[in-house]
C-alpha cells in the first residue's frame, strides 16, 4: 500500500521505460488493486502511455491488461484479479515515453481485501480441450455488473486473441461470457484469461489452458490376411498413429478403385472380415481412427489396394438358338450376359459341338470372341451336310464353368459326290443294258435320282 512512481518525460527520447513492480501476491480470496494515476502534458501532445501488466508465476509479461495515455486530473482505477492460489501473480506499471515532456504519476497503489466496486471479479476458469478444427469455447463466469460499453475479451499469452462471442447476463450479480477460438490448431494452444475493461478499471481471470489434440491417423495401410471372391480379410496394422490418442473407435473404410461409393464399418478387434464384396474387383481400404471429443475422427490412413477373387459363373449361356442353316455351317445366337453372370472380369466362352463323321464321332470346340455383342453369335464351319450336330456353349472364368443347354441342328442337305466309277457294271442283252452300281462315298442328303 501506499507505492508511488513519477516518471518525468522531458529529455526522453521516445520508447524509454520505466517500470514499478508490485510484491508478489497469492489471491486466496477475492481482492482488489486499486491506484491512482496521473498524466501531464507540457507542450499538448501526451508525454506517453501508462500500461498495467499482471504476470503470473513468474511467466512471460505478456500484453497489457488496461493503459491510458490521456488524462489530465488525478482519476482512479481497479484491477479486479482473479489468479487463485496456489498461483501467484505480480503487477507491473509501466511508463512508455513518447518523446514529448511531462509527467506521468502512480500513487496510493492499494492491495484492498474485498471485491472491486466497480469492476467485476472472474470465477475461476477451466481449461478446454478440444480436436484440431473445432471450435474451443471458453466459460467466463464474474461476479458483477457489465454495461454495454465494457468490453471483453479473451487474452492469449504468444497466441491469438479471441473476441467476445456471447454474454448471458443471470442478474445485476453475475454473468458469463463466452468466448471462441474458431478452427482451432496446434498453434492456437496455450494459455488464455478473460479480460473485462470497464469505465472503472479491468478484471482478469486466471490462466486456463486451451489444449489442441490432432485426431489420430495411422501410419501404415492394413494388411491383407486372406481373399475370397466376396470377402477380405485384413489386419488393421493401426499400432503406430500420427496425431494424439487415446483411441476410441476404429473403423474400416473401404471403396471401389476409382468410384465414388465407399462404406464404412466399426471395428472392436484387431483383424477384420469385410464382406458381401463383388468378385474380381479392386477395393482401396483404410483405417480411421476417432479420440474423444467433437471432430475426433482422423483422416483415413494410407490404403491398402487389392482385388477380390473371381466367383463361379452364375450359370451357362441361355436361349441358345439357330440362326442359319447352311449344308456345311451353321450360325448360332443366344441371350447377352455380363458381370452378374460371369462373376469374374477375366473370362472365356467356347463352342463345343459333335457329329459323325466315317461311321466315328468327332468333336470339337471353339473360342467365341462375340461376346459382349448386344447380339452374340458364332458361326461354324467345314460341317459334313446332311449330318446332326450337337451344340452347346461352355462358359468359364478361373474358379470355374458352366455350360448352356444342349441344341442338335442337322446341316442342310448339298451335291452328293460322284458314283464310283470303278463299281459300275453292265450285262448287254440283245436289246438292252443292264447297269448297276454303288452309291456315291458321300451322299451328302436322300437320293432322289440317277440319271445315265
Amino acid at each position: 500500500s501506499g507505492s508511488f512512481m513519477l516518471v518525468n518525460t522531458s529529455g526522453r527520447f521516445a520508447g524509454q521505460k520505466a517500470h514499478l513492480l508490485l510484491p508478489h501476491l497469492k489471491e486466496n480470496d477475492t481482492h482488489c488493486i486499486d491506484f491512482h494515476y496521473y498524466i501531464s502534458s507540457k507542450s499538448g501532445p501526451s508525454p506517453g502511455t501508462l500500461n498495467v501488466y499482471v504476470k503470473v508465476n513468474d511467466g512471460p509479461i505478456g500484453n497489457p491488461v488496461w493503459n491510458t495515455s490521456t488524462t489530465g486530473t488525478w482519476n482512479r482505477a481497479e484491477l479486479a484479479i482473479s489468479t487463485f492460489w496456489p498461483n501467484f501473480y505480480q503487477v507491473v506499471f509501466e511508463v512508455v515515453t513518447s518523446g514529448h515532456p511531462g509527467y506521468v504519476a502512480i500513487d496510493e497503489v492499494k492491495v484492498l481485501g474485498h471485491p472491486c466496486t466497480k469492476t467485476p471479479h472472474f470465477w475461476r476458469v477451466q481449461s478446454v480441450e478440444v480436436n484440431a478444427g473445432q471450435f474451443a469455447t471458453f466459460q467466463c463466469t464474474a461476479n458483477g455488473r457489465t454495461n454495454a460499453g465494457d468490453r471483453l475479451w479473451l487474452q492469449g499469452i504468444y497466441v491469438r486473441d479471441a473476441p467476445l462471442k456471447d454474454i448471458k447476463v443471470f442478474n445485476s450479480r453475475r454473468f458469463v461470457a463466452l468466448f471462441s477460438v474458431v478452427n482451432a490448431t496446434k498453434r492456437d494452444a496455450g494459455n488464455y484469461r478473460c479480460m473485462i475493461r470497464t469505465e472503472g478499471g479491468v478484471g482478469v481471470s486466471n490462466y486456463a489452458e486451451l489444449i489442441v489434440k490432432e485426431p489420430p491417423v495411422p501410419i501404415a495401410p492394413p494388411q491383407l490376411s486372406s481373399v475370397g471372391a466376396t470377402y477380405l480379410w485384413i489386419q488393421l496394422n493401426a499400432n503406430s498413429i500420427n496425431g494424439d490418442g487415446p483411441i476410441i473407435q476404429r473403423e474400416v473404410e473401404y471403396r471401389t478403385s476409382g468410384r465414388s461409393w465407399y462404406d464404412t464399418q466399426p471395428v472392436d478387434s484387431t483383424s477384420y472380415k469385410i464382406g458381401h464384396l463383388d468378385p474380381d474387383t479392386e477395393y482401396e481400404i483404410s483405417v480411421l481412427l476417432t479420440r474423444p471429443g467433437e471432430g475426433g475422427t482422423g483422416s483415413p490412413g494410407p490404403a491398402l489396394k487389392t482385388r477380390t477373387k473371381c466367383a463361379d459363373p452364375m450359370r451357362g449361356p441361355r436361349k441358345l438358338e439357330v440362326v442359319e442353316i447352311k449344308s456345311r455351317q451353321i450360325t448360332i445366337c443366344w441371350e447377352p450376359f455380363g458381370y452378374n453372370v460371369t462373376r469374374c472380369h477375366r473370362y472365356n466362352l467356347t463352342v463345343h459341338y459333335r457329329y459323325q463323321a466315317g461311321g466315328q464321332e468327332q468333336v470339337r470346340e471353339e473360342v467365341s470372341w462375340d461376346t459382349e455383342s448386344s447380339h452374340p453369335q458364332h458361326t461354324i464351319t467345314n460341317l459334313s451336310p446332311y449330318t446332326n450336330v450337337s451344340v452347346k456353349l461352355v462358359l468359364m472364368n478361373p474358379e470355374g464353368r458352366k455350360e448352356s443347354q444342349e441344341l442338335v441342328v442337322q446341316t442342310d442337305e448339298d451335291v452328293p459326290s460322284a458314283v464310283p466309277l470303278e463299281s459300275i457294271q453292265g450285262s448287254t442283252f440283245e436289246e438292252k443294258i443292264f447297269l448297276q452300281w454303288r452309291e456315291p462315298a458321300q451322299t451328302y442328303g436322300v437320293i432322289t435320282l440317277y440319271e445315265v
